[in-house]
């Protein structure tokens, strides 16, 4: 049985980043044995906070050959419905996090995320580390 897709969050992108590590050559290895995939959320989130524009114009071409999970109308009324029933329940969570957690599900993918609040979202398989 096939390994399941990845989604990494900003966070898994950001903490690389800082350790002076390459999150792309990381998630390289991965895709040798899983899809990897990407949504325009972690692509603004990660993609504002490179400097370098060689940098940006890199990552760019990365995330063009990743799976892209689509926010259509759908998937942002599953948005809404989680952060209801989310914040029914006194979990108040970034829209951010939500929107990157349902395209995660949405493509049956687990999160790559060194966040807290993945854990929080029902439905979320979240990771901090994949065993390639």
């Amino acid at each position: 049985m096939a390994a399941s897709p990845v989604l990494a969050d900003s966070s898994f992108y950001i903490r690389w980043l800082r350790n002076r590590q390459d999150p792309l050559r990381a998630l390289a290895l991965a895709a040798a044995a899983r899809d990897v995939a990407v949504c325009g959320v972690v692509r603004c989130e990660v993609g504002r906070a490179l400097r370098q524009p060689d940098t940006r114009k890199r990552f760019r071409a990365c995330w063009d050959v990743m799976i892209n999970v689509p926010t259509d109308n759908r998937l942002w009324d599953e948005v809404e419905r989680t952060l209801w029933d989310l914040d029914r329940q006194g979990r108040v969570l970034p829209l951010t996090d939500v929107v990157i957690a349902c395209c995660a599900m949405r493509i049956g993918a687990v999160v790559l995320t060194f966040d807290h609040h993945f854990s929080e979202i029902p439905g979320v398989r979240a990771v901090n580390q994949l065993d390639v």
